[in-house]
């Protein structure tokens, strides 16, 4: 995939993994959409700043039409924003699980249905990328709506990648674990273990961008989670003993 003349959308740009994306992406030479919440934020951005809170009924289309409006064409997804709540799964404060599904997995569904269509109608090369989490693939206690926003996701994502197969427009999926960012304190609980270590959102950017260019199906970062999910999936009693034990909320 090309960026250089591209217009790239990124979800959840205000911060984190997303802001980081954008600002590597407008450097790449792309025309960056930028979306988010915090309109003071995106500004600073070399981007078109599109505010949404895709926790609102058919935030997702909007954006995409707002998109759309904008610069005429969508050449490159990355459906990045995403919002957490860790804690007790009954002690969640009523409307909590309505917004974790609404932007975690109705918001990027609807965005790329919006879309998908201006792709074929252009006949151009394109590229989505869904920002998922480990949590999607193993589970994580103290977190499980998320972790079923996530799986929900990377299945779509995956489903939609059959879809598409032949055509000009390629999906990716990007499995992260513990990333340096604001998303522990917003979600109601700072990240506390000592092991895993954070890594830096620039560092998830950087993979996140060389996907874009190479159209790659699947990353993680950092590459070693792909063994606990091999794990699971070829000795699921053993990696349920060591979830039961080790697989507390972080």
């Amino acid at each position: 995939m090309r960026i250089d003349g591209s217009v790239a959308l990124v979800t959840g740009a205000s911060s984190g993994i997303g802001r980081e994306v954008a600002q590597r992406l407008a450097a790449a030479g792309a025309r960056v959409l930028a979306h988010g919440r915090d309109r003071t934020a995106l500004s600073q951005l070399d981007a078109t700043p599109l505010v949404a809170d895709l926790a609102e009924p058919g935030a997702g289309r909007n954006l995409a039409e707002a998109a759309i409006q904008a610069a005429g064409r969508v050449d490159i997804v990355v459906a990045n924003a995403g919002l957490g709540w860790a804690g007790p799964f009954a002690e969640m404060p009523p409307g909590m699980t309505e917004r974790l599904l609404a932007v975690n997995l109705a918001a990027p569904i609807e965005l790329t249905r919006t879309l998908l269509p201006t792709f074929a109608d252009g006949g151009r090369p394109g590229y989505l990328i869904y920002v998922t989490s480990i949590a999607g693939r193993m589970g994580v206690a103290g977190e499980a709506v998320y972790s079923a926003t996530k799986a929900g996701l990377d299945s779509f994502a995956e489903s939609l990648r059959f879809e598409m197969y032949g055509q000009p427009v390629r999906v990716g999926v990007f499995v992260p674990g513990v990333v340096e960012t604001a998303f522990f304190e917003r979600r109601g609980r700072p990240y506390a273990r000592k092991r895993p270590r954070p890594i830096p959102a620039a560092r998830v950017a950087d993979r996140i961008v060389g996907m874009i260019r190479s159209g790659s199906a699947e990353a993680y970062a950092p590459g070693w989670l792909r063994m606990p999910v091999a794990v699971r999936g070829t000795l699921p009693g053993l990696y349920r003993r060591l979830g039961a034990r080790f697989g507390g909320g972080g």
